[in-house]
C-alpha cells in the first residue's frame, strides 16, 4: 500500500505542477492585460515591476488551483487508464476509492492550505500591489509625460517636454484649452510637477518662462466717421514674463485610483475570516443605530410627539423651569377633540393644506435618502459577506474538482496535454460561469452570500457523484446501466 501510496502521488505531482505553472502565466497575462496602460512607457524599474508581480501571483494562486486539481486529476488518471495501470490496481482487487484515496488525502491536504493561505496571505499580498498600483498611478505623475511628444492624458490641456525623468522636466510647453475665448500658451525652462493632497489637481512648479494669452477675434469697431478702428481679424493679446510660479490642472478625464494602504486596508480583500465577521458586527450596528436615529427624529418632528416627551419631563429639579416655560406649556395643551378642515377658515385650510404638502414632500425626500443609504449599506455589509464565503467555497471547490475529473480521466481513458486539456477547458468555464452568476446574483441580492458562493460546488457534486459511480463501476456516463443503477440506488436486480 505504500507503495501505491508513493506511485499515485508521483503521478500526481508532475502534471499538478505544470499545469499549475501553466494556468499561474495565464492569469498573470490577464492582469498585464487589464493594467497595460499603467505599466508601458512609463519608466519602471525591473524591481518595481517584479515586486508587483510577486504579490499579484500570490493574489492569483487561489484561482490557479482549482483549474490545476481539475486537469492533472484528469491527465493522472487518464494516463493510469490509457497505460491499463488503472486495469491492473482493478484486477488485483482494489476499489477505486482504495486507488485515489492517496490522491485524495493530498488534494484535501491542498484545500486546507489553500484556506489559511487564502485567510492570511492573499489579504497581504492583495494590499501590497494596490499600494504599488496606487504609487504608480498617484505618486509618479511625472510618468503622463513622455518628452519629445505631446501628452493629451488631462482633458483641455496638451503637454510637451523636451527631456527630464521621474518629476522634473525641461523645456516645458503647455497649451491651454479649458477657456474657450481664450487661447493660453506657457512656456517654462524648467520644472517639477507633484500632486495636490486632496487628488484632484496637477501642480506644474515652474522656472523662468511666459505666458502667452490671445482671445478670440474681435467683432469689427468703427470710428464716428465710420472709418475701420480695427478689422474682423483683430485678437487682443499679452504676453507675461516671470521667474517662478505654479501652474494648476484640475484632473478631468484623467480617472486615478483615489487610494492608498491606509484607504482600503480595512476593505473586504484585506481582511480575513475574523476581520471580516467584526466588520460585518460593526457594519450591523451602525446601520441598526442609524434606522433608529431616522425613526425617532421623524416621530420627534411631529409636535404631538414633543409634547409627549415634554410631559414626561420631572415636575422637580432642574427640569421643572424648562417645563413651565410658555412653549412647552403650548406643546402640552393638546386640543380636546379633534380639528376638522371644515372648522377652519379658507386662508387657514389652504395654508394648512401647503404645510402638509411641504411636510409630505420633505419626509418623502428625507425617506428616499435614507433608503438610498440603506441600499448602500446594505450592498457593502453583502461584500463582505461574500468574501467570507469565498474564502470556504474556493477550497471546497478544489476537492470536488478532483472528484470531477479524476473519475473523468478514468473513464475517457486518455492522458497527455490532448483530450485532457480541452476537456478540463470546458469543465472550467462551466466552473467560472456559475461562479460569476453565484456572484452576481449574490451583490444584486437575488441569492443569499452563501448560496452564490457555494452554486458552482453544489450543481458540481451531482456531477461528481456521478462520474465516481460510473468509473468505480467501469460504465460510460450515457450507459443504460449506470443510470439504472443510479435510479436503484445501487441494488442489483
Amino acid at each position: 500500500m505504500k507503495r501505491l501510496t508513493v506511485f499515485s502521488i508521483k503521478s500526481f505531482a508532475g502534471p499538478f505542477v505544470v499545469t499549475f505553472f501553466i494556468s499561474m502565466v495565464m492569469l498573470i497575462m490577464q492582469f498585464t492585460w487589464v493594467y497595460i496602460d499603467d505599466l508601458m512607457g512609463k519608466g519602471l524599474s525591473v524591481g518595481v515591476i517584479i515586486e508587483l508581480m510577486f504579490y499579484v501571483s500570490a493574489g492569483l494562486i487561489p484561482l490557479a488551483l482549482p483549474l490545476a486539481i481539475l486537469l492533472s486529476s484528469i491527465m493522472t488518471l487518464g494516463n493510469l487508464a490509457e497505460n491499463n495501470e488503472l486495469t491492473a490496481l482493478k484486477s488485483s482487487g482494489l476499489s477505486l476509492f482504495r486507488i485515489l484515496r492517496p490522491l485524495t488525502q493530498t488534494v484535501i491536504l491542498i484545500a486546507i492550505a489553500t484556506f489559511f493561505f487564502s485567510n492570511y496571505v492573499i489579504p497581504v499580498a492583495n494590499l501590497k500591489w494596490h499600494t504599488i498600483i496606487f504609487d504608480i498611478q498617484e505618486t509618479k505623475v511625472g510618468m503622463l509625460l513622455t518628452p519629445g511628444s505631446y501628452s493629451k492624458e488631462i482633458d483641455g490641456y496638451a503637454i510637451k517636454v523636451k527631456s527630464g525623468k521621474n518629476n522634473t522636466f525641461y523645456g516645458i510647453t503647455i497649451h491651454d484649452y479649458t477657456n474657450p475665448n481664450v487661447l493660453k500658451t506657457v512656456k517654462s525652462d524648467s520644472g517639477t510637477v507633484y500632486k495636490g493632497a486632496d487628488g484632484k489637481y496637477l501642480l506644474f512648479h515652474l522656472s523662468n518662462g511666459i505666458v502667452h494669452e490671445e482671445l478670440q477675434a474681435q467683432a469689427p469697431v468703427f470710428t464716428n466717421q465710420g472709418q475701420p478702428f480695427h478689422s474682423g481679424d483683430f485678437r487682443p493679446s499679452r504676453t507675461t514674463q516671470f521667474k517662478a510660479a505654479t501652474y494648476k490642472m484640475e484632473l478631468v478625464g484623467f480617472d486615478l485610483n483615489k487610494s492608498d494602504e491606509e484607504l482600503f486596508k480595512n476593505d473586504y480583500e484585506m481582511l480575513n475570516v475574523f476581520q471580516i465577521n467584526e466588520a460585518k458586527d460593526s457594519l450591523q450596528r451602525k446601520q441598526n443605530k442609524i434606522l433608529s436615529d431616522f425613526g425617532k427624529t421623524n416621530l420627534n418632528s411631529r409636535p404631538f410627539n414633543q409634547s409627549l416627551s415634554f410631559a414626561k419631563l420631572p415636575k422637580t429639579g432642574p427640569a421643572k423651569k424648562l417645563k413651565e416655560a410658555e412653549e412647552i406649556q403650548q406643546l402640552q395643551s393638546i386640543p380636546s377633540k379633534v380639528i376638522t378642515l371644515s372648522s377652519l377658515t379658507k386662508q387657514e385650510r389652504i395654508a394648512a393644506v401647503n404645510a402638509a404638502i411641504v411636510s409630505a414632500r420633505s419626509m418623502k425626500i428625507s425617506a428616499e435618502e435614507q433608503a438610498q443609504f440603506v441600499d448602500a449599506f446594505r450592498t457593502n455589509y453583502g461584500q463582505f459577506q461574500i468574501e467570507f464565503h469565498r474564502k470556504f467555497a474556493l477550497s471546497g471547490a478544489i476537492i470536488v474538482l478532483f472528484f470531477v475529473g479524476a473519475p473523468l480521466g478514468a473513464i475517457v481513458r486518455k492522458g497527455g496535454f490532448g483530450a485532457p486539456v480541452v476537456i478540463a477547458a470546458l469543465l472550467f468555464m462551466v466552473y467560472f460561469v456559475l461562479f460569476s452568476i453565484g456572484q452576481n446574483l449574490a451583490m444584486s441580492g437575488v441569492l443569499s452570500p452563501f448560496w452564490g458562493m457555494w452554486l458552482p460546488t453544489a450543481v458540481l457534486i451531482p456531477i461528481a457523484c456521478i462520474l465516481m459511480v460510473a468509473a468505480a463501476n467501469d460504465l460510460g456516463v450515457f450507459d443504460r446501466k449506470l443510470w439504472r443503477y443510479l435510479l436503484t440506488f445501487g441494488r442489483r436486480r
